[in-house]
């Protein structure tokens, strides 16, 4: 046990000194802090100087030790910031238990009643007498194992008033005395097991302990730091909120909660990154070693993100957001939405989860968007978010969840929340913000503007590899359909795929799904301006902005279905045309575009 033992008594509650315990966790505290000082100095300058100006099998050595010990010194801020939490809230809670103890002590007090050292009350004769010249009721002692005095001896004494209210602190004083020794050995248990193996390395099954340990620790403190975050507030006020916590609370909520705080949408993103930085490790932590597929998907997607953010380049990465909910989610930016004037977050669609695939195909996107806009403008920033669960297609494109609305709904209505929170923490007067749907995530683009009051913040929508968006015209978008712009290759079959009506017409009838039946179907009118999500939104009837894009390869080769069309509209080598006119939206360059017929 830690300050109390199993015969623990009143009088040792009453004398427990929750600052001494403070104290204890504020030393834990400087040592965490100092770790965490450490490690930016590794990140932000040393690990920066040598990639910058030191080349050769020296300098990646020097580059690898000093990874390995900002990860043992990240390993060290977490731990002995779980350690200081653990105190703080093991005092804070028997304060509380303290608190109710003292109150029922005072009460006794006033009412001039003995509390004797066993927690029993005792208290004296008082009431009235049945009969005239009967004696008074007679004093007695309440224990929670008895209701001595609650019941009159005899017709003749009435009921002695003092009886019911000593029975009532007497069981105050020993719910407190029971729930303080609850406290004590439930935070014995977290404590023992916050100690690390011996060695200077830290592997991985190193943080499969720590991820255990953040839980056992989330657990434990439940009442003193969970319950106070704002989870449904508004994104301004959960910012609010922070700016408002000590340097101490922050600490403790980063080192305890860095899942939740690096995905709560109004934090600034710097915080978010370094929470989510630390989730990371903890995530790969929870996930090592499992034997199933979903976890080894997921393990290396994580590691992925961990490679890149351990190389650094230009612009910087920000980790925004992390999970592994559903299909997984990753929110990366690249450039720091906070100070950036203008700020473009990409909505990826069909298939995409958090793999490998998603770590180096979807965040390259957003890499190569940032580099185009810093061209314009370098105060740019660009961001992949994978905050929803994507449509998936194992077996073949007739999926019934990506032929749906319900995935985009609820994707959009994240999606905003996600905006608002960098509306909330921009710190800008009025930053140029644009939101990117490709695929199936300009379905959920489309979404997120029929929310209650559009997207927050968003000037301009670009619309990319889009079977349609939920509207017929761009103006119901939100933005003014001058500030709506499509990108749409000719060899893209999913802009082209039929409409509901064709479906309707014989869609299904064709093996193979909506591809097959574009290719070869007789449902299939390539003429038409309708798609399975609405009117397309390159046609001249939807009335948005369309920018010329590269043709992309056929349809078919080898035999088989070629999708690379539907996937280069990022890409500056492969299609510039669209790259660079998604870069000059994005920088809020968009009277610079050229314009492409509609179709």
């Amino acid at each position: 046990m830690t300050v109390l033992d199993a015969t623990l008594t009143w009088a040792q509650l009453r004398d427990i000194k929750c600052a001494e315990l403070e104290s204890a966790a504020d030393g834990w505290g400087i040592a965490s802090n100092r770790a965490d000082a450490g490690r930016d100095r590794i990140e932000k300058q040393l690990l920066a100087g040598l990639r910058e100006n030191q080349h050769g099998a020296a300098a990646d050595a020097a580059v690898g030790r000093l990874r390995r010990l900002g990860r043992n010194l990240q390993y060290v801020y977490t731990e002995c910031g779980l350690v200081r939490t653990a105190l703080n809230s093991l005092a804070h809670d028997l304060r509380v238990q303290q608190t109710a103890l003292r109150r029922a002590l005072d009460e006794a007090e006033s009412l001039k009643y003995t509390v004797n050292p066993d927690g029993s009350v005792t208290y004296p004769a008082g009431g009235a007498s049945v009969v005239e010249g009967a004696p008074l009721p007679p004093g007695g002692t309440a224990r929670v194992t008895s209701d001595p005095g609650l019941y009159p001896p005899s017709g003749l004494v009435g009921p002695n008033p003092h009886a019911a209210k000593a029975q009532d602190i007497a069981h105050r004083i020993a719910k407190a005395v029971g729930t303080a020794v609850e406290i004590d050995w439930r935070f014995a248990r977290v404590l023992r097991r916050l100690k690390a193996e011996e060695g200077l390395k830290v592997p991985d099954r190193t943080w499969t302990d720590a991820a255990g340990d953040a839980a056992a620790v989330r657990e434990a403190a439940r009442g003193y730091l969970k319950s106070r975050i704002p989870r449904d507030a508004s994104p301004a006020a959960r910012r609010e909120w922070w700016e408002h916590l000590t340097d101490e609370q922050r600490e403790e909520y980063l080192a305890v909660y860095p899942d939740q705080i690096g995905n709560l949408d109004g934090i600034p993103s710097l915080i978010r990154d370094t929470a989510n930085r630390d989730n990371l490790q903890l995530l790969i932590g929870k996930l090592e070693g499992r034997s199933d597929e979903t976890s080894g998907v997921r393990l290396a997607g994580l590691r992925e993100i961990q490679r890149q953010l351990d190389e650094g380049g230009r612009p910087p990465m920000y980790l925004l957001g992390i999970g592994d909910e559903g299909n997984g989610r990753a929110i990366v930016a690249f450039g720091n939405p906070d100070t950036a004037r203008n700020v473009a977050a990409y909505v990826p669609g069909l298939n995409t989860s958090l793999d490998k695939d998603f770590a180096t195909g979807d965040l390259k996107r957003a890499r190569d968007t940032a580099i185009g806009m810093h061209l314009h403008d370098p105060s740019s920033a660009a961001i992949t978010w994978l905050g929803y669960d994507a449509p998936q297609l194992p077996d073949g494109l007739d999926s019934l969840d990506v032929a749906g609305d319900e995935r985009a709904i609820k994707g959009g209505a994240a999606f905003n929340g996600f905006m608002g929170g960098l509306s909330a923490t921009n710190e800008n007067a009025d930053p140029h913000m644009t939101a990117i749907g490709h695929s199936y995530g300009s379905r959920t683009v489309g979404a997120a503007t029929q929310q209650s009051g559009g997207i927050p913040g968003i000037d301009d929508i670009v619309l990319v590899g889009s079977p349609g968006v939920g509207v017929d015209r761009a103006e119901d978008l939100g933005v003014g359909k001058n500030h709506v712009f499509v990108g749409a290759a000719e060899n893209d079959v999913v802009t082209k795929l039929p409409s509901h009506r064709q479906a309707a017409a014989g869609f299904y009838a064709v093996p193979g799904g909506p591809v097959a039946a574009y290719l070869f179907g007789d449902a299939a009118d390539q003429g038409d301006d309708d798609l399975w999500f609405g009117k397309d939104p390159a046609s001249k009837a939807f009335g948005a902005r369309r920018f010329p894009v590269d043709d992309g390869p056929g349809l078919l080769s080898g035999g088989k279905v070629n999708m690379g069309a539907h996937g280069q509209y990022f890409d500056p080598v492969r299609d510039n045309s669209s790259a660079n006119s998604i870069a000059l939206v994005a920088a809020g360059k968009a009277h610079d575009l050229k314009a492409e017929e509609y179709r």
